[in-house]
């Protein structure tokens, strides 16, 4: 008798077979009189389990994760009794004790019931779970972020207005200090192996100080060596504020105000503080220390209680020194 070859079921089988596999499928069965379950090759890998192994859905169900195993046990009991589709997604964990997302698809009630066994699929969708996961912190954290900026916002406009008679003058450095603001969280990016959003210290100090340094005969008179480090989103906020205001007292007093003016901006660290010293030379000589204002309350409340530090000034013939002390733990944050 003369052998056709492969009849068109067998081309449909092996179709279908080849169609699973490239979709990442793994088919199931659960026997429900016994409480055996049986799982092709892919569901065993996909649940990280030996192929040798004799399952039950007690035992399959105990490598749930904890948070998520009652709610799997009673929808697959719930498919005994409800018609119709149900999916549910749930957590596993590995050997290596990884979590893992699947995704169990399947029929219930679907005349199999009254042979005993239930149906089904199971899918890998730990990548899409993880993505899910991100868009919720990044919606999460770009709220918390913009609050921040809106209160930020309006305690820099009132503190502005009182520091100002023109409205001119209030809208020239409310925009300053806003810019840089903006500037600061510019240079927060992450930080790889999950260590968090991070500027570093030069940096912050570099971009600041750079629209003062970039004129004409200005050029190179200011220089930065700090420790390198990273600064956290809110640290690296408020030390913009601060890195602002001095800059413009600087600018209007002091040694940024001269073409011969210097200004060296140096740190350390000691113990469990980072020191900076914002020294100015070359400026014009300031007769006597003036009174405090808003900008000096400004910078004394910004590092005291947002980065857990302090502040001193040494006033010299033609310049200042400041010294920043501020605790490392609080510049990670």
């Amino acid at each position: 008798m003369k052998d056709d070859g492969p009849t068109h079921t067998d081309w449909d089988v092996q179709a279908l077979r080849s169609a699973i596999d490239s979709a990442g499928v793994a088919l199931w069965t659960w026997i429900i009189e016994n409480d055996e379950f049986v799982m092709d090759a892919r569901g065993f890998e996909l649940w990280d389990i030996s192929p040798d192994t004799v399952l039950t859905f007690e035992h399959l169900s105990a490598q749930v994760h904890p948070a998520d195993r009652d709610r799997v046990r009673t929808a697959f009991m719930a498919t005994r009794v409800i018609e119709g589709q149900f999916e549910i997604d749930f957590r596993i964990l590995t050997s290596a004790s990884d979590v893992r997302w699947i995704s169990a698809r399947g029929q219930g009630s679907n005349g199999d019931t009254a042979a005993g066994k239930m149906s089904g699929i199971f899918l890998d969708v730990t990548g899409r779970k993880q993505a899910e996961e991100g868009h919720e912190l990044l919606a999460g954290e770009m709220s918390h972020r913009v609050k921040n900026l809106l209160a930020l916002a309006s305690g820099l406009t009132t503190i502005t207005s009182r520091t100002t008679e023109t409205k001119e003058e209030m809208a020239k450095q409310l925009t300053q200090r806003l810019t840089a603001l903006g500037r600061a969280h510019d240079l927060v990016r992450p930080l790889p192996n999950g260590q968090g959003s991070a500027a570093l210290l030069g940096d912050l100090f570099s971009v600041l100080l750079a629209p003062y340094d970039e004129i004409g005969a200005f050029a190179g008179r200011i220089r930065v060596a700090v420790p390198r480090m990273g600064i956290g989103e809110k640290a690296a906020t408020s030390l913009a504020l601060v890195i602002h205001e001095l800059a413009t007292n600087s600018l209007k007093y002091g040694a940024l105000s001269s073409e011969q003016g210097l200004l060296d901006i140096s740190g350390s660290t000691v113990e469990e503080n980072v020191e900076i010293l914002w020294s100015e030379q070359g400026g014009p000589e300031i007769p006597s220390r003036s009174p405090e204002g808003y900008g000096s309350k400004l910078l004394h409340r910004t590092v005291s209680g947002h980065l857990g530090g302090s502040i001193a000034h040494e006033w010299t013939a033609g310049g200042v020194v400041v010294t920043l002390t501020m605790r490392v733990s609080d510049l990670t944050h």
